[in-house]
């Protein structure tokens, strides 16, 4: 199975030597699913040609907000009604998570209650998670198919499940510790309070779920792309 990664951003040049770019990190975290991928920088306006380029696709994150004036939202938001419109089941992770509900009809705005950073807590159908997150903005409306599988007392629409569709994730569970201890480093000086910040420093090196998030990721791209040929 060839899952293709729309790259909406790029992490720090000084983060890259130790833990790659956003690709990598996704790369890395589905490293146990057998899966074969190909990266699409979209970012740098790098679109498939079509969505049946590949058996899913997987969504990064990125520093922009889903609702700025970029050129390569627009053509982004289509290329996504068009994966949903043709079933090919897609994966969002932060930004990801954003821009798909945006594009399906959703809102995306800044949070008011601001930042979220480092390990954060997440009940997901009664089991609680701890994952990574480095966000703001938030989905605040969701689009009429999404459902939220995932939630915490800051975020409400952690997680959103847009049934034989879409699978998205608010917190990023391919962020290790090291990479949030970097973007602590390079971009959180002045924009992040903080004390934020140094909670952040406080939970480092404790468990993380990503792996649990990963397989959920593998199963939902598996059964969606069975049921999909099954219906061809």
């Amino acid at each position: 199975m060839q899952i293709g990664i729309l790259q909406c951003g790029q992490a720090p040049e000084a983060l890259k030597e130790q833990s790659g770019d956003y690709p990598d990190m996704f790369i890395r975290l589905l490293s146990e699913s057998g899966f074969d991928f190909r990266n699409y920088h979209v970012e740098a306006m790098e679109f498939p040609a079509s969505v049946h380029e590949a058996d899913g696709w997987l969504l990064t994150g990125s520093r922009h907000g889903a609702y700025e004036a970029h050129e390569f939202i627009p053509p982004l938001e289509t290329f996504i009604r068009d994966i949903y419109a043709a079933a090919v089941p897609m994966v969002g992770i932060c930004f990801g998570h954003q821009i798909i509900a945006q594009a399906l009809g959703g809102k995306v705005e800044k949070f008011k209650g601001g930042w979220s950073v480092g390990a954060q807590d997440y009940n997901f159908a009664g089991q609680t998670l701890t994952l990574n997150a480095w966000h703001q903005d938030q989905v605040t409306r969701l689009p009429e198919s999404a459902r939220v599988v995932g939630k915490s007392s800051f975020c409400e629409n952690a997680a959103l499940i847009y049934p034989g569709r879409a699978f998205t994730v608010q917190p990023h569970p391919e962020f290790r510790d090291e990479f949030v201890e970097g973007l602590i480093n390079t971009r959180a000086k002045g924009v992040v309070p903080d004390e934020l910040l140094d909670t952040a420093r406080e939970k480092m090196g404790g468990k993380r779920d990503s792996d649990i998030i990963a397989t959920q990721i593998a199963d939902f791209f598996r059964s969606n792309v069975a049921d999909r040929k099954g219906a061809a």
